[in-house]
């Protein structure tokens, strides 16, 4: 099949890759020259595990480019609008950007003869494709859904660090379909797929992804409260966590405790989620609970740093770990943006060091930061040092003889790390 993929971040270039490998004929159209540069010298403008090889063998082998004109839909059988919906300037939702690729897609269809399929990729709150996205299609394109136009919701569940494996290995296939015909069409691109697809309406699936990220951050939320009460009362978290899990109603996946999640999706996620519940005239009040936790989380380390070294004004603290999880470069909803916010109110002098992430943080970060080429170099003469992501090189435990080592990630085996370090979980 001949496919299209509006958007080149993590989502749409995991989806196209995915796509390209599995012998599709893909192109990736995007409005920045830079990436579609990148892509088109067989290379990934995003980090990600394994994205940069699969980009390169797929350019290679004829299945993958990428483009700046939306010209190029026309000779596409689907279209997947991968576009952002997260929005820095609020550090929410905004689905104007989504809307506008509609309409510019709409415009080519306008064109082309044919049946052809758009399927919604991007997170959308419940009620969005058929309320906006449709309108905007048959709008541009003077055409009627259901007639030569598809449409359909095809969520995305891509954990970063490990999206493309998400992307070919689902744990579900979700099709929100405006019609059989849609729904049909977008399955053909999946029957090779070892995961159940499940067909069912548009606000349906969006639903289902908003829920399942709902869920995901409640687990997070809940083992953190569960973890504060623990690291108060000598209990280790992870022992509790450990012996929940065996239990196949609660699955010890997403319990592990620490400073909180972050990214681009979870907390935007839920504070649609709220809002929609709001315009429909019901309070969530459970998930503003598990935002509001969640906020505060990251703070527990900052407050560990001065139980341990006591005021932190004039202190150098070693930050380890900038990216909202390993694998990524992703700095979006990062935890580290409240911990060095805090540390920096406190008037302490920070030095951060991240494996993929330092030039992403230098363009969010604001204060004073000193960005080191490595973990030891952070580390080097800091009075405290604070492990916020869990980035492989952290684990290595000759780093921190001797240091004040405050863990937010369970990093180090704290039975060890007791016997070579000052050290300190949050939670445990």
């Amino acid at each position: 099949m001949r496919i299209s993929v509006i958007g080149n971040g993590y989502v749409g270039l995991a989806t196209a890759v995915g796509l390209a490998g599995d012998g599709h004929r893909v192109v990736c159209i995007d409005n920045n020259p830079d990436k579609v540069r990148i892509i088109n010298q067989g290379a990934s403008p995003v980090y990600e595990k394994g994205l940069n090889e699969l980009v390169s063998s797929c350019v290679a082998n004829g299945t993958l480019r990428a483009s700046g004109d939306y010209g190029d839909v026309s000779d596409t059988d689907i279209t997947f609008l991968c576009v952002g919906t997260y929005s820095p300037s609020c550090n929410g939702t905004d689905f104007t950007q989504i809307e506008r690729a509609a309409e510019d897609v709409g415009k080519v269809l306008s064109k082309k003869d044919g049946y052809h399929v758009v399927a919604v990729k991007s997170t959308v709150a419940p009620g969005t494709t058929e309320r906006v996205i449709i309108p905007a299609l048959e709008k541009s394109s003077g055409k009627k859904i259901g007639a030569d136009i598809g449409a359909a919701v095809n969520p995305e569940f891509l954990e970063e660090g490990r999206a493309v494996d998400c992307f070919l290995n689902p744990y579900r296939v979700i099709i929100g379909e405006y019609d059989a015909r849609s729904g049909d069409t977008v399955e053909i691109l999946y029957r090779d797929f070892n995961a159940p697809i499940i067909r069912t309406t548009p606000a349906a699936a969006e639903m289902i992804k908003y829920a399942s990220n709902a869920f995901l951050s409640a687990k997070i939320s809940f083992i953190n409260e569960i973890g504060n009460i623990c690291g108060r009362l000598g209990i280790d978290v992870y022992d509790v966590a450990g012996a929940m899990g065996h239990d196949p109603r609660i699955g010890r996946k997403f319990l592990n405790a620490g400073a909180g999640f972050g990214g681009s999706c979870l907390p935007k996620d839920i504070e649609e989620l709220i809002d929609t519940a709001a315009k429909a005239g019901y309070d969530a009040g459970m998930l503003k609970s598990i935002l509001e936790l969640n906020r505060q989380q990251p703070l527990k380390m900052v407050e560990a740093a001065e139980a341990a070294v006591g005021d932190l004004k004039g202190k150098t603290v070693a930050v380890l770990g900038l990216s909202f999880k390993p694998g990524t470069d992703d700095m979006r909803d990062a935890p580290s943006l409240r911990v060095i916010a805090a540390l920096l109110d406190k008037g302490a002098s920070v030095r951060a060091y991240d494996p993929a992430a330092v030039e992403n943080a230098r363009k969010v970060i604001e204060g004073q930061v000193e960005y080191c080429g490595s973990a030891a170099q952070a580390i080097d003469n800091a009075d405290c040092v604070l492990i916020v992501t869990e980035w492989d090189e952290f684990k290595a435990e000759s780093l921190y003889n001797g240091k004040v080592v405050i863990d937010g990630r369970r990093v180090l085996d704290p039975r060890r790390a007791k016997g070579l370090c000052d050290y300190r979980g949050i939670c445990w």
